[in-house]
């Protein structure tokens, strides 16, 4: 049995992960700001017989994670993996973009990763073992227009798990990124709001919005993607960078083969946005 920290395991991808991990017979701890999706999620576990501690919190809440990681150790005694899953997207062209706003988005996102892991390094660092996974995104390493702000923080939560492996493996922790580019759920939907009447930027979003709808509807659902992360978790060594689907793994490759301007052509065609 394993014990597995999961941030943000509410809905979608985070709750796959948990129900996966507690059929298996691997004890699940973890939390998120959404109480209602906590309550329901630890009556599934519940029936599925598996061990859990889940709690209705938020990342931003500081104290509050440190309470939780010392009842996450009193219970199961140390912790095996932690999975910063949690997130949130943001989308507008970035002239428009409203800075406090995009300082929640860098908030959340990075310093939450930064946060979860602080807590429970020393614990895997003591015990000699543990797995750090990073939910990053195609974005963090290909920037897609009006998405500046949430391409920003995930290049920092690369950035962040690249730097940190130098100082944690020594101890026998292992840390891995995982990079999708598009799952089925609502994540985009939510964010996605055309600029207003008379923005510069208007007509060009609504291509990118109209086709990023189209190529949602054939990506990887979340248990697809569930298990995709399971296979990271199970892996004796993990690999640093890992893709949930094909398309993925195909545009991270040409971005590191092909020339910027070729490059910039295909995003462009693909996400129908040339002026």
């Amino acid at each position: 049995m394993q014990v597995v920290v999961i941030t943000g395991l509410a809905q979608g991808i985070g709750r796959e992960v948990a129900k996966l991990l507690a059929a298996n017979g691997d004890a699940v701890a973890g939390f998120d700001v959404d109480a209602k999706g906590i309550d329901s999620l630890r009556s599934e576990l519940d029936a599925l017989k598996g061990q859990s501690l889940l709690e209705a919190l938020s990342i931003d809440d500081r104290p509050g994670i440190l309470r939780f990681r010392d009842s996450v150790l009193k219970k199961f005694g140390h912790v095996d993996v932690v999975l910063s899953n949690v997130g949130i997207g943001f989308f507008g062209p970035f002239e428009e973009v409203d800075l406090e706003r995009a300082n929640k988005c860098m908030e959340i996102n990075v310093i939450g990763t930064a946060a979860i892991f602080q807590a429970f390094v020393p614990s895997m660092r003591e015990h000699g073992a543990g797995k750090l996974i990073a939910m990053s995104s195609l974005v963090g390493q290909i920037p897609f227009p009006f998405e500046s702000i949430y391409s920003a923080s995930k290049f920092a939560v690369e950035g962040l798990v690249l730097s940190l492996r130098y100082e944690v493996e020594p101890y026998g922790i292992q840390v891995a990124l995982v990079q999708p580019a598009q799952v089925s759920t609502d994540f985009a939907a939510k964010i996605h709001k055309l600029p207003p009447e008379g923005s510069p930027y208007r007509a060009r979003a609504k291509r990118f919005i109209d086709r990023d709808n189209e190529l949602i509807k054939t990506a990887p659902n979340p248990l697809q993607a569930a298990q995709k992360i399971i296979q990271v978790i199970r892996a004796d060594k993990m690999a640093m960078h890992n893709q949930i689907d094909f398309k993925s793994r195909f545009f991270m490759q040409i971005n590191r083969l092909l020339p910027a301007a070729l490059r910039d052509k295909i995003l462009l065609n693909q996400m129908d946005i040339k002026v």
